[in-house]
């Protein structure tokens, strides 16, 4: 596959809107800045305070005036300018990236399809975490940028000290040093926001950003998803050609026919061109997030003949440690609305069992459906939903079978949520004892059948054990199998009697007490 890049800067070319993404910490005003730009309620509408999967919009800005959005031209009675950039209009597409820890390669892959970037940092917090990570990421793909100092009408805002801070981690602002442009911006009152447009148009001019119309369409894919009325679902931004309806799509590993695209208001399009967001339905197969697109004639090339994309993500869900078979495990089954959501998802749930024996039983787009449930019953799993539905034949599935589901739209409740339930699980089991009541088969040491009644805590297959026989520790060994009521069992619970096979060299006897220390 061809690479995009020489293409958007041929001279010959036609000139083309800048591709801005804005990065930088959560919360330190990267929506509300867009919502002021484009003039509508994102910010507000938006779940938990921050955007969760990567969106992208165009805006107009009439020079030397505050910037208008074209969602509101119909509501205002405002004739929709043609596509192609006036001397009084400009065009600017912004794609929008979350902020939260989890989300740092939806941040390197809206950087990469980028052709300039703004980076946000807050007048009254200053550098803080992600801000340095955007920083890296800007210097590793070399994309062009400038700074907007938010929230300088806070009372305790510092906008020197901020810029001292920037200068240390590495960014030299105009006047301090070096030739990084800013401008301190309200985006609550809008103050200097026009400002911040001028200097992106500026910095795109000395870009030369350009396309050639005539050839067929190609970019970016910046996330997929299943749609259960719609089926397979990518939005992508278009950096050189013309996007057509009805040509072929293809990446190194998605295909299929552009039936149905739609521009970033959702209205239905026949082509699109640069730098055009858009969504695209049609795919035979989902592509991976961030490769490049190709259309017309080189997407009927076959996908094994194609090189890999410089910008692909991994398959999502990366695997968790590998751990032997004979050890209790936690299982989860990871679900999520779309692609870069399941990948922030899968990072998450990595992070927080790092030190604990679990797999990643599986992980998939879309909503909880009762497939889902059932392989949870299967594998004795628990299923984590991020932005996803749970129908109601899976939840009543789910709650038949005792299946837990953590489920939530915001990222920062539902890091909450898994994290109580791993405290509430590991204090549940970090202290069991059971009183062996029989000893039924003693074939082997390593395959001793017994049965016994658990007096302290919650018993838990497949766990280590200390065998303790008259106030004395006489051996150790590990449950093979638990039973409650003649069917296998996940735990039982203080007061319960169960029947177990256990790999001890110690032959068990009536009265031992079995007792699990962690």
């Amino acid at each position: 596959m061809a690479e995009i890049s020489p293409q958007n800067r041929t001279p010959a070319g036609k000139p083309r809107p800048p591709i801005v993404v804005v990065m930088g910490h959560v919360d330190h005003g990267k929506t509300t800045l867009l919502d002021r730009i484009r003039k509508s309620n994102m910010a507000e509408r938006e779940a938990g305070g921050i955007t969760q999967s990567i969106g992208a919009y165009e805006i107009e800005v009439p020079l030397k005036a505050e910037p208008k959005s074209r969602e509101n031209e119909a509501d205002q009675g405002i004739p929709r300018q043609p596509r192609d950039d006036s001397p009084e209009i400009r065009r600017i597409t912004f794609i929008d990236t979350p902020g939260h820890e989890a989300f740092t390669r939806m941040r390197s892959r809206g950087a990469n399809a980028a052709d300039l970037a703004i980076l946000v940092v807050a007048a009254d917090e200053g550098v803080k975490p992600q801000t340095t990570e955007s920083i890296r990421i800007l210097d590793e793909t070399k994309t062009p940028f400038v700074v907007a100092l938010t929230k300088t009408d806070k009372p305790n805002a510092d906008p020197e000290r901020v810029k001292n801070e920037l200068t240390s981690a590495g960014v030299l602002l105009e006047g301090y040093g070096g030739s990084v442009s800013y401008e301190p911006v309200s985006a609550k009152t809008g103050e200097h926001v026009s400002e911040l447009l001028d200097l992106l148009l500026l910095t795109a001019e000395m870009e030369n950003l350009v396309y050639d119309p005539t050839l067929a369409g190609t970019g970016f894919v910046l996330e997929t998803r299943m749609d259960r009325r719609r089926g397979l679902e990518a939005s992508v931004i278009v950096k050189n050609g013309t996007l057509k309806r009805g040509e072929p799509i293809a990446t190194p590993t998605g295909k299929g026919k552009i039936k149905i695209m739609e521009n970033f208001l959702g209205e239905t399009a026949l082509a699109l061109e640069p730098s055009a967001p858009a969504l695209i339905i049609g795919w035979e197969e989902l592509p991976q997030v961030g490769e490049e697109f190709v259309t017309g004639p080189e997407a009927n090339v076959d996908l094994a003949k194609r090189p890999e994309s410089r910008l692909a993500t991994p398959p999502a869900a990366p695997g968790l440690p590998v751990i032997p078979d004979d050890t209790e495990t936690l299982n989860f089954i990871l679900k999520a609305s779309d692609a870069g959501s399941l990948e922030a998802l899968s990072e998450i749930v990595k992070a927080m069992i790092a030190d604990k024996p679990a797999k990643l039983i599986a992980a998939s787009v879309g909503d909880v459906t009762d497939n889902d449930v059932k392989l949870g019953i299967s594998t004795k799993s628990i299923l984590i939903s991020f932005k996803g539905k749970v129908d109601r034949a899976a939840g009543a599935l789910a709650e038949a079978n005792r299946v837990k589901i953590i489920s939530s739209e915001i990222i920062y409740d539902l890091v909450k949520a898994v994290e109580d339930f791993l405290t509430q699980k590991e204090g549940a089991g970090s202290i069991a004892e059971l009183e062996i009541l029989a000893v039924f088969n003693q074939p082997k040491p390593e395959k001793q059948v017994v049965g016994g009644r658990v007096v302290r805590g919650v018993f838990r297959n497949k766990a280590l054990f200390e065998i303790e026989r008259q106030g004395a520790v006489a051996g150790q060994g590990r449950v093979s199998n638990l039973q409650q009521q003649k069917k296998d069992a996940r735990e039982v619970a203080e007061g319960s009697e169960a029947g177990l096979m256990v790999n001890s060299q110690i032959l068990i006897q009536v009265g031992d007490k079995l007792i699990i220390k962690s």
